[in-house]
């Protein structure tokens, strides 16, 4: 272990995760075949070890800081590009079953890669707008917890995401600017969807001090027929 994974193991104690020796032989193989695929399709603009470790890899798992992981048994992550917050997750918790759902087919051939590289089981990976894929009876209000990491503005994120949780469920919006105006801007959304706003958490990233916001969304009933509307609809004229 160096140093640079020693530091990555201590912050995630800080915060009551241990991880062991094995998931961070994952955590490493992970950096390397992003890096690796980087070169061929566009990933990630972060590729220095150090600052994936933590922009990547710890921000993904901060969602656990403030959602209880244990009680999480199916999650959806939809938009997860190179795998954020998704597969980090996963292999620090991986008791859970992932269902990631990315429009892009290249990203889902590299995640199918690191799924096999890391040896992970439980995860299904989709290749399809999250519009069409929430219509599917098999995803519709199944999940414990959807995510999706710096995808679109909240009042757009709400119909692609909030058609997946199921009813009972939490919603997570991970943002970096402070996202009051598009929390207030999503409200309507929240409604329209039966869902309501739980709670927003605000931290710093460790060494780069970067703002970090967690919105939570609790869904309080079951998605209305009429959502979400057909692909392309909610990014052209969100529910505002």
């Amino acid at each position: 272990m160096d140093q640079i994974q020693n530091q990555f193991q201590s912050l995630l104690r800080d915060q009551g995760i241990e991880v062991n020796a094995g998931q961070l032989a994952q955590f490493e193989t992970y950096f390397n075949e992003l890096v690796s695929w980087n070169e061929k399709m566009n990933l990630t603009g972060i590729t220095e070890r150090d600052q994936v470790y933590v922009k990547h890899f710890y921000d993904s798992l901060s969602l656990s800081f403030y959602v209880n992981m244990t009680s999480v048994h199916t999650m959806a992550d939809i938009g997860s590009g190179a795998g954020f917050p998704g597969i980090p997750l996963k292999i620090c918790f991986p008791h859970i079953k992932l269902t990631i759902v990315d429009s892009l087919n290249k990203r889902i051939q590299f995640l199918q890669n690191i799924v096999d590289q890391l040896s992970l089981d439980g995860v299904e990976l989709i290749h399809g707008r999250a519009e069409d894929i929430a219509r599917k009876p098999q995803y519709r209000d199944q999940f414990d917890l959807v995510t999706a990491r710096a995808v679109a503005r909240m009042a757009v994120l709400n119909e692609f995401c909030l058609p997946f949780v199921k009813i009972g469920g939490i919603f997570a919006a991970m943002k970096g600017s402070d996202p009051r105006e598009e929390v207030e801007e999503a409200a309507r959304s929240m409604k329209v969807l039966n869902a309501k706003l739980s709670a927003s958490h605000h931290f710093t990233l460790p060494m780069d001090s970067s703002d970090r916001h967690i919105i939570l969304v609790n869904k309080t009933a079951a998605t209305p027929k009429a959502y979400p509307r057909k692909a392309g609809t909610p990014l052209k004229s969100p529910i505002i």
